[in-house]
């Protein structure tokens, strides 16, 4: 059996009673010895102490026993693959060491790590623009990223409501447009109406409180009007999961918190109209055929991607990928992740990254295999998506998205099938060129953060930036 380490958790919950190691020893029946032994992690907690923690604390067992050691582990083995560490990197058994009897100082570093980089990129892009002013707050794109980030890209209480949303009902795709009008009329007196883009100008839909009506724009295509009346019932039905996740997300800026919310309805709508065990069992058989699952569950192409992203439930976990969209100027305008990979808040993605390419070849998959500078490698499929626009006269807005897993999942994606993994095949990329290291890459746009050698006047690289 597992040995279970509660050190932490366990001096927080004495802590936030007020309690020294001897009253906690008391109430637990046990010897303050005991209680100091498991507080350091040089005692496993039994079975009988777990449930006196219950019985007195009310704790339940999940809770403070809930292991997230692996992915702590993960993330703190990719900070320091930053060139930062060069030279001094700890090994594995190090690194065990430290989450085991000092966690919180692991948390300190994590969040000392995120925080240059975040700095790092936001002070090189607002000197790029010229701009002042107060660069150093975290955006709140970065903010609604990092919530998803810590929570593996994976909502529980979310999931839960979403298949509880139709009460039972077998509903098909076929019949979801109407029945979701029905129910909004008859769970909550919203009426949905479709209305002429001249009518609703430069929105897709809106919500009218007071009118107790939803306005739906003709620009919206189908899957998009379905999604839509779906995320309006999440805002509403939902509001008290989505307060609950809200208030334990850290963010405290008003945008940051709207638009954290805007995304977690987005995650119950995605999950009511994708629901979790049938789509992870199509995304296997299907080999994350993306379009195959768009057209089983009525989605969009982009909702079907990022619906694979959020299949991390314990026991019953899908491929991890990370998912990234761009425009066509390369800007990162969507980003979740369920990986290692780190995506970059500013300064748009790699130009090597075939994401890019996809603009070239509309609707076709593109994929890649790609190496970052610390020598992980990923699999990446890319393709363009067409957006809904109200506007009659603009150009049109498609955008590009990529889909990414380590290779060792490779064998599950059917994009991959045609491909195999040699050194010839395999695309050297950075995160960005502002905090990449590859010195020699006929890419590079900015002289890179990290490289503070002088160029060398006698050589010319590949790029005036290599010395």
């Amino acid at each position: 059996m597992l040995k279970t380490f509660i050190g932490p958790r366990l001096r927080r919950l004495r802590q936030e009673h007020d309690q020294t190691q001897a009253q906690m020893a008391k109430v637990l029946g046990i010897s303050t010895s005991y209680v100091n032994l498991l507080e350091k992690n040089e005692r496993s907690v039994s079975v009988p102490v777990m449930l006196k923690l219950f019985e007195n604390y009310g704790v339940d067992w999940r809770d403070i026993a809930e292991d997230d050691d692996t992915s702590v582990l993960a993330d703190l083995r990719a900070a320091l693959q930053d060139p930062l560490f060069d030279g001094g990197r700890p090994d594995l058994p190090q690194l065990r060491a430290a989450q085991t009897h000092s966690p919180d100082l692991v948390q300190s570093v994590l969040k000392l790590h995120r925080a240059y980089l975040a700095a790092t990129d936001q002070l090189l892009a607002a000197a790029a623009a010229g701009e002042a002013g107060p660069v150093l707050t975290t955006s709140p794109e970065a903010s609604v990223h990092n919530l998803f980030r810590r929570n593996g890209n994976h909502f529980g209480a979310l999931e839960t409501a979403a298949e509880a949303f139709w009460d039972g009902a077998r509903v098909t795709v076929d019949d979801t447009y109407a029945k979701l009008k029905e129910r909004l009329y008859e769970s909550l007196g919203l009426r949905v109406r479709l209305v002429p883009v001249a009518d609703l100008p430069n929105t897709l839909r809106e919500y009218d409180a007071a009118r107790r009506e939803v306005l739906l724009s003709e620009a919206l295509d189908h899957p998009n009007r379905v999604f839509q009346l779906v995320h309006v019932a999440g805002l509403i039905e939902q509001r008290a999961a989505l307060d609950t996740l809200l208030d334990a997300s850290g963010i405290t800026d008003d945008l940051g918190l709207s638009r954290a919310r805007v995304e977690l309805a987005n995650y119950f709508a995605a999950a009511v109209l994708m629901p979790y065990r049938p789509f992870l069992a199509e995304a296997k058989a299907s080999k994350y055929d993306m379009d195959h699952l768009a057209t089983r569950f009525g989605v969009s192409f982009e909702q079907a991607c990022h619906r694979a992203t959020t299949l991390q439930r314990s026991g019953a976990k899908g491929v991890p990928f990370f998912f990234l969209r761009i425009d066509k100027a390369g800007n990162v305008t969507k980003r979740f992740n369920s990986t290692d990979f780190h995506l970059a808040e500013h300064g748009g993605a790699c130009p090597r990254l075939e994401v890019h390419t996809s603009f070239r070849q509309p609707g076709r998959i593109v994929p890649q295999f790609v190496e970052m500078p610390d020598a992980s490698q990923f699999f990446v499929f890319s393709r363009t998506v067409d957006r809904p626009t109200p506007a009659r006269h603009a150009q049109d807005i498609r955008l590009a998205v990529a889909m990414g897993c380590a290779v060792e999942h490779v064998g599950a994606i059917g994009y991959a099938e045609d491909l195999s993994l040699t050194d010839a095949r395999v695309t050297p990329i950075g995160i960005n060129c502002r905090i990449c290291p590859r010195m020699n890459c006929d890419q590079r746009a900015h002289r890179a953060v990290v490289l503070s050698g002088p160029v060398d006047t006698n050589r010319r690289g590949a790029t005036r930036y290599e010395t």
